[in-house]
């Protein structure tokens, strides 16, 4: 049964945003002086006019360099996974910006290809119920999109070919979506309706994004599949602004490996997240609200699930570290049961002044799990739709019923090389309930097995071949804990992959 509270939650939230952007709006014009004049590396940083159009056609090249810059608010944090996915995609560029002859003009075409080929390598996968499995996986995406040119309509399509080969299971959502439509949608950008450098921007149709830090609504990048979702999204200022307000209505997609996907009709998530990245490096603020109603029919749950939190992140000063803590609340009902759960990221890092850039870090997860299995009470965490490999590189750990503290360090030892290596611990939050990476999952209800799961050794490196190829190794090997042994087999798990990736570039 739903919620009537998400009813009436749903139909205030247009009234939310509009009384959220003058909020915004009216703390930013007393805050900021109307043009700000600090120089930006940042692509989507639009650079204002200092005089009037016809003194600027009479010298051109004064007039270019009397122009000043809008200053870039977006600083990117460092944490773990937590960056998310600019839009549109990475490996896009307009079309000018490949520098092919004839192409100088295209600034209004947006277009790009990708392909990944990954080979994985796993030993008692405790995910396949401890067997082995060798495969390849094979992803291919395009984009292309018109801006500037049309407005104030855009246009942006993504294409996606995901599959697999050498496997000795059954194909699964994980790793196939065969010649599918990942994006299609049209937007309304309306530049400078909130002021100089604060769009308006309306979006409907098939859509795939990420907010805050990935961690409850992402494209899941890792995966040979991403997620989409069908809906519309309102977008009120952009990322270098040093304030932004999203609010966005979606049907999940269900992929089917060889059919055309198509929208959950049983699932809506609504969504409203927020930044406020005035005070820059020191401290960016991303407060969310996200709804997931989903209508029980079969053998679905009917579930409401309203999920709160803030992310907060930035540098310490100037002292070398920096730190990212996300908090989230979940609450409202689970196939008759009232949600109670909460969960939770850290993670402070220190980089050191050397030419490597090595940074150490320490970080923990922490999400409830359920304590009474014959109560009404569900205090399990869902994770939504967020992605799952920041807390295990063997995919066997997730964003519920965990405790997960982590060492971790990165350095770039050449100018095109990266490593990362983390030392993982894990305990169950809730002896009682389940661990959720194995298949099938195991528990035991009594708690009697004890709650340290086991270690997690992992490593990866990946280097820059040429500007269009990249390549990247890693491994992962688990220890079990006295929780595995007391539940089933209780074998040490090896990872091993070595993936390229290949996009469009000169």
């Amino acid at each position: 049964m739903r919620l009537t509270q998400g009813r009436v939650i749903y139909g205030l939230l247009p009234l939310w945003a509009a009384a959220g952007q003058t909020v915004f709006a009216a703390v930013a014009e007393q805050a900021a002086p109307a043009v700000t004049t600090a120089p930006t590396d940042s692509p989507e940083a639009e650079v204002p006019a200092s005089r009037p159009a016809e003194e600027q056609d009479t010298d051109k090249e004064k007039s270019k360099e009397s122009k000043p810059k809008e200053r870039n608010y977006y600083v990117a944090s460092k944490a773990l996974g937590a960056r998310p996915e600019p839009e549109p995609p990475s490996y896009v560029k307009t079309v000018d910006k490949y520098g092919f002859p004839g192409t100088e003009d295209l600034t209004w075409l947006e277009f790009g290809a990708e392909h990944r080929t990954r080979f994985e390598l796993r030993r008692d996968d405790y995910r396949l119920d401890l067997e082995n499995d060798d495969k390849f996986l094979l992803r291919s995406r395009a984009y292309i999109g018109i801006r500037e040119i049309l407005d104030p309509f855009r246009f942006g399509f993504e294409f996606q070919d995901a599959r697999q080969f050498g496997s000795n299971f059954p194909e699964t959502d994980r790793d196939v979506d065969e010649n599918d439509i990942l994006q299609l949608f049209g937007e309304l950008y309306f530049k400078g309706a909130l002021g100089q450098g604060r769009p308006l921007r309306f979006q409907v149709g098939r859509m795939s994004f990420e907010y805050v830090d990935r961690r409850l609504v992402g494209r899941n990048r890792w995966r040979n599949t991403v997620n989409a979702y069908d809906g519309f999204r309102l977008q009120l200022g952009r990322q270098a602004n040093d304030w932004q307000f999203d609010f966005f209505a979606v049907q999940p997609v269900e992929r089917r490996l060889v059919r055309p996907d198509r929208s959950n009709e049983e699932q809506w998530l609504y969504g409203m997240v927020g930044a406020w990245r005035r005070w820059s490096r020191f401290i960016t603020l991303e407060p969310y609200y996200f709804i997931l109603d989903q209508d029980g029919k079969g053998q679905t749950a009917d579930r409401e699930l309203h999920t709160m939190g803030l992310h907060a992140y930035g540098d310490i000063g100037k002292t070398g570290f920096d730190y990212d803590v996300d908090v989230m609340f979940q609450f409202g009902e689970d196939n008759h049961q009232d949600q109670c759960a909460f969960a939770s990221f850290s993670e402070v890092g220190y980089t050191f002044k050397h030419k490597w850039k090595p940074r150490l870090s320490a970080l923990v997860v922490y999400a409830t799990g359920d304590r009474d299995p014959r109560d009404r009470k569900s205090e399990r965490f869902d994770r939504l739709y967020g992605v799952g490999h920041p807390y295990s590189m063997m995919d066997i750990f997730e964003l519920r019923n965990t405790i997960s503290p982590a060492l971790r360090v990165m350095l770039n030892p050449l100018e095109k090389l990266r490593v990362e290596s983390l030392y993982r611990v894990h305990w169950l939050a809730s002896d009682t309930d389940a661990w959720f990476g194995p298949v099938p999952q195991r528990r035991d209800r009594t708690g009697r097995s004890g709650d340290f799961v086991g270690q997690e050794l992992e490593i990866s490196a990946r280097y820059q071949l040429l500007k269009q190829v990249e390549l990247e190794v890693g491994y992962a090997h688990f220890l079990p804990g006295p929780f595995v042994r007391n539940t089933g087999p209780s074998e040490d798990s090896d990872f091993f992959y070595v993936q390229t990736t290949v996009k469009l570039d000169r």
